[in-house]
């Protein structure tokens, strides 16, 4: 092994543990990665900035664009609340109503505004039609993942892939190309999700009631020295009081009462843990005889003022990721008071001033009428929502010019594969996502000045490093070497195990990492084994394409899962009891299908 491959072996080892680790954002990282790889003569500066120019990228950026034009438009807000029952069904009829849609539209949109869009609506309309949200919103971005593997343009990884193989000599990917086994996988995944989620899914009834849901936050409320609930009981965790929400329990000199086993009569100083849903947290403002703690040095005048509640989920760009509330000073940088968290599906229920803000956080905010308005298309959060509104005010004229504009690009990028050459230039994806984008700022879909709100630059500049962290992996040859272990491992197998083993190496990457990382880092790999092998590259690049995007079983992986979990109060273990098998089906029906679809056709 050469010095150059011991190299960039040791530097990506690291990179993976800090990635793994989330210590920096992965675009930082592989851009610092690819920085040094230039420094030290791997890879040369042409090399280095190559991926920043690269096709597929700049067609990611520009999809960006394009996905939140829709978004803006109010399309997939009327869309999905078309396809909502309007009254109690099953969980397994109201997915079948809604969860293909869903895959198709994420087909041809951007999964992340997908699940943006729709998660707080469907959450919103469970609470109204008294079903557990629990088991919509895994199902949800489940969906929208495996709709992405349908399409050239379903998800960043395809584009990444395509954009390799146009680098490496090879035409690249055509728009429906991955439909031939994408289809097959979402139609299968679906039905895994129908006939699963209703057992493997958190949100079964408690206690037999009907309509009563787990419940989503704590809310910590002081007991003061002349309130008028001194000596009020809380019989088993019911407090006649305060009937809308049920008592978790007491903190009292420093010791902690459980509530749900015995009789509490309250005292002066007592600190009540409540429990219920962000929606309650109005009721309690309003109760005399107890004060949140969250407000005790809050100003009487905002919280008169502060008819709102939202909650929000922290981004990767929110400033305070990795600093105390109490240090960042929430209320200062944003105009609103956190008065609950919920983390991983664990409650936060005290110390909040000393508690660690992480991406992905959800908080529940008590805020005024601006709030929204001016922290709603901001990219510091996931997701902003009006926890007391259900509907969305629509435009329909935007609507169906933002429609046309959509089906004008998927139906153009189609037909355009076959159609000459327009003045030297292919009339081909890039082109017309190009022209959808020129149509919607020409017709101010969405605000153009505020255009780099919507374009997540790190996942940009993540692939861009990318396409420089593979040809490093090429010339220092140790995508050849991990090629060359890989076959000597399987080769008495045949080329399926082969396949097999590079479908575990991306997936195992994309759980652990991001998926564009992982069909980076794999891509040289894959080229090198069809080598090895001497046969068509085109199997391995489409299980690249899969095993990238197929992320189900761990939630820091993709995007859409980090959004839900916060929403729906997952746990990390929800998503590895559903997740892991659906990851199973797909891994067996990629083995299968994939050399049947792309045989491995020997290379003269």
């Amino acid at each position: 092994m050469s010095i150059d491959a011991i190299i960039v072996l040791t530097a990506l080892i690291a990179m993976l543990i800090v990635l793994a680790m989330d210590k920096m954002r992965p675009g930082l990282t592989l851009l610092l990665v690819a920085i040094g790889f230039m420094l030290m003569g791997i890879i040369t500066p042409k090399e280095m900035v190559a991926g920043f120019s690269n096709q597929g990228m700049i067609t990611v950026a520009i999809l960006f664009l394009v996905s939140e034009g829709v978004r803006r438009s109010g399309a997939l807000d009327y869309l999905i609340k078309k396809i909502l029952p309007q009254t109690k069904t099953s969980v397994r009829k109201a997915q079948f109503r809604m969860l293909p849609t869903i895959s198709f539209i994420s087909a041809f949109l951007n999964n992340t505004a997908v699940v943006v869009i729709f998660a707080p609506i469907i959450k919103k309309w469970a609470e109204f039609v008294n079903m557990p949200s629990q088991k919509f919103l895994i199902p949800l971005s489940y969906a929208t993942i495996l709709g992405g593997l349908c399409t050239l343009i379903g998800t960043s990884t395809n584009l990444v892939v395509h954009g390799m193989m146009q680098e490496s000599g090879y035409e690249g990917l055509k728009m429906f190309e991955l439909s031939k086994i994408g289809i097959i996988i979402t139609i299968a995944g679906l039905i895994y999700i129908f006939i699963a989620s209703k057992k493997l899914l958190p949100g079964n009834n408690l206690n037999g009631d009907t309509g009563k849901e787990i419940k989503e936050y704590y809310f910590d409320a002081i007991v003061p020295e002349d309130s008028l609930l001194t000596g009020a009981v809380i019989d088993h965790g019911h407090f006649k009081e305060i009937p809308q929400m049920s008592v978790y329990g007491v903190y009292r000199n420093n010791s902690f009462m459980p509530a749900d086993k015995q009789r509490i009569i309250l005292r002066a100083s007592d600190q009540i843990i409540l429990a219920g849903k962000s929606s309650s947290l109005k009721t309690l403002i309003s109760i005399e005889g107890i004060k949140l703690t969250c407000l005790q040095n809050v100003d009487k005048d905002f919280i008169q003022s502060a008819v709102k509640l939202v909650e929000v989920i922290l981004g990767p760009r929110f400033p305070g990721i990795g600093q105390t509330l109490g240090k960042f000073d929430f209320f200062r940088h944003y105009g609103g008071i956190v008065t609950a968290v919920n983390r991983n599906g664990e409650r936060i229920t005290t110390g909040l001033n000393k508690l660690k803000l992480q991406e992905g956080d959800n908080l529940v905010l008590l805020t005024d009428d601006s709030f929204i308005s001016t922290w709603g298309d901001s990219k510091v959060f996931y997701l902003v929502s009006d926890a007391g509104d259900f509907e969305i005010p629509q435009q329909k004229s935007r609507r169906w010019l933002a429609s046309v504009i959509l089906i004008f690009m998927i139906v153009g990028a189609t037909i355009g594969e076959y159609m000459p050459k327009v003045n030297g230039m292919k009339i081909d994806m890039f082109y017309f996502a190009a022209a959808a984008l020129f149509a919607m700022t020409a017709l101010k879909i969405f605000p153009a000045k505020k255009y780099t709100k919507y374009v997540s630059w790190d996942v940009l500049i993540a692939i861009a490093s990318a396409f420089a962290i593979s040809q490093a992996m090429t010339n220092s040859g140790i995508a050849n070497i991990i090629a060359g272990v890989i076959i000597d491992i399987v080769k008495d197998y045949g080329p399926h195990a082969v396949l097999a083993a590079l479908f575990l190496i991306t997936n195992i990457c994309t759980e652990t990492i991001t998926n564009n990382a992982a069909a980076a880092l794999t891509f040289p790999i894959a080229l090198s084994l069809s080598t090895e092998l001497g046969v068509d590259p085109m199997p391995f690049f489409i299980t690249i394409c899969v095993a990238a995007s197929a992320s189900f079983s761990i939630p820091i992986g993709y995007q859409t899962n980090l959004i839900v979990q916060s929403v729906g109060g997952y746990k990390f273990k929800d998503f590895l009891k559903i997740g892991l098998p659906l990851n199973l089906i797909i891994f067996i029906l990629s083995i299968i299908l994939i050399p049947l679809i792309w045989e491995f056709t020997p290379i003269k």
